[in-house]
């Protein structure tokens, strides 16, 4: 009897061993025993954030002098994308649970059937005496006292067929637990010195650092210019659509105006859904009709030139009346210095993040490029700049962060050509590809809040998404 025993014990002190083994080496493998190395100054994170939240912070580090680059991407995608060998850590963690898991049932059923046993010691000791006293001769009511006494052991068999087959499942747990041990370091070694959880909480701090940049990456110099998205193929080859660039996210309005001259209507869609349906919309009729396409909304007005003037109007939607109106001094119109596609469009309104500007031509500028900023409650000139760039030769424009950003071409083949920096009263030429989808652009605007460009394109409605880059600091220097 002293060899189930035995086997019982040996069975014990393996579940012991391999449960030691677990909580000593398993924790060391991922870097949860606090013994962690840290990284240098250098830090880098791939993000992918989900459209509605704005900017795509694509690489963010520190720089040895302590500045925080970070490259933009409009508009976002998706949250944060973690390696692929992250989730298959996961996952052998997960398993090691499941392992652990099994392990305990072990130990409970083994604790259990041991009682048993150890309860069955003193009974056997009893048959062994009655045995040994017996000297090969026993009296009938003897051995039925025997036979009953060896009738209560017949579960021990059972109990240590069971631990048998927990001795074979203990060796296939150890088995696997070894596998696993190689996967982990291998991983670990490809991953660095960092844990999971200590990575994880690295990559927290990182998403942290990355919405503070996005917080101070208010603006970005345009590195290029994404695929065009058709949106609809709605009225003539001419007009122009947008949102307003000064509403809270929530409202998603979408105004239209079809046609360069003399038009008066415009539809107000609730929503781009709404649009792309053309459904669930209101119309406005304006007082005075529109020239050209260059109309922008800014904080629930229509800026717009007036038919055969160079009057700027602003129209309030919500009570329906012009606001103010005032002439542009010297600007010309009716077709006098339009972009090369003509329209009447003498004069461009844009609103980027610094405010509302009007792009236009004056005689006195020899029909070069004008930019100036805008007083949007008055109306008033408060600062002109004088950009060089002849009006004609131009096929587009559009304001990004106090940038004027020039086409070549309203044709196919166009491209980003030229850029004035208004902060800097200086200019380069650029060559940044824009694909001209429908061959005939009328209509070119960049929208501050959602970083995009809207375009009207020979009766289509297309979005590009522009990249532009910045670096900041973080210590919140310029």
């Amino acid at each position: 009897m002293s060899v189930p025993l035995l086997k019982i014990g040996a069975v014990l002190s393996t579940m012991a061993m391999v449960t030691n083994w677990m909580s000593q080496t398993l924790p060391s493998l991922v870097g949860l025993n606090g013994t962690v190395s840290r990284a240098g100054a250098s830090e880098k994170i791939t993000l992918f954030q989900s459209p509605e939240e704005g900017w795509q912070l694509y690489t963010s580090a520190q720089a040895p002098d302590g500045k925080c680059i970070c490259t933009a991407v409009i508009p976002a995608q998706s949250t944060c994308s973690r390696d692929g060998r992250s989730r298959e850590l996961r996952q052998l963690m997960e398993k090691v649970q499941n392992m652990s898991q099994s392990m305990e049932v072990l130990e409970l059923r083994t604790f259990r059937d041991l009682q048993y046993v150890r309860s069955m010691e003193s009974l056997m000791r009893s048959l062994d005496a009655r045995l040994r006293a017996a000297d090969g001769s026993l009296s009938a009511k003897s051995f039925q006292e025997l036979k009953d006494r060896m009738t209560e052991l017949l579960p021990l068999s059972s109990v240590l067929e069971q631990y048998k087959a927990d001795t074979r499942t203990i060796v296939r747990l150890r088995e696997e637990v070894r596998n696993l041990s190689s996967s982990l370091a291998a991983i670990q070694e490809e991953m660095g010195a960092y844990g999971y959880e200590d990575l994880q909480q690295r990559v927290m701090a990182l998403e942290a650092r990355l919405h503070a940049c996005a917080q101070k990456l208010g603006c970005g110099k345009l590195t290029g210019v994404s695929n065009p998205i058709t949106i609809r193929a709605m009225g003539s080859r001419f007009g122009s659509w947008m949102t307003d660039t000064m509403a809270p996210s929530a409202d998603s309005r979408v105004w239209y105006m079809d046609g360069y001259y003399k038009g008066r209507r415009v539809l107000e869609f609730r929503t781009l859904g709404d649009f792309i349906k053309g459904q669930n919309f209101i119309q406005h009729l304006l007082p005075q009709p529109w020239a050209g396409t260059g109309h922008v909304v800014y904080n629930g007005s229509l800026f717009y030139n007036k038919y055969q003037s160079n009057v700027v109007v602003k129209y309030h939607f919500r009570s329906r009346s012009v606001l103010v109106q005032r002439s542009l001094p010297g600007a010309g119109y009716n077709n006098t210095f339009p972009y090369s596609w003509g329209g009447f469009s003498d004069m461009d309104f844009m609103v980027d993040e610094s405010g509302l500007w009007a792009v236009y031509t004056t005689n006195q500028n020899a029909g070069n490029i004008v930019v100036s900023r805008l007083d949007p409650h008055t109306l008033e000139v408060m600062r002109s700049w004088d950009t060089g760039y002849p009006k004609r030769s131009a096929g587009e424009a559009f304001m990004i962060c106090g940038v004027l950003y020039v086409t070549n071409s309203h044709l196919a083949g166009a491209k980003v050509y030229f850029a004035y920096f208004t902060n800097t009263s200086s200019y380069e030429y650029t060559d940044v590809p824009f694909h001209n989808q429908y061959s005939h652009i009328s209509m070119l605007d960049y929208n501050p809040r959602e970083r995009a460009l809207y375009t009207w394109n020979n009766g289509h409605q297309v979005l590009y998404n522009v990249t532009l880059f910045h670096v900041i600091s973080t210590a919140g220097d310029p």
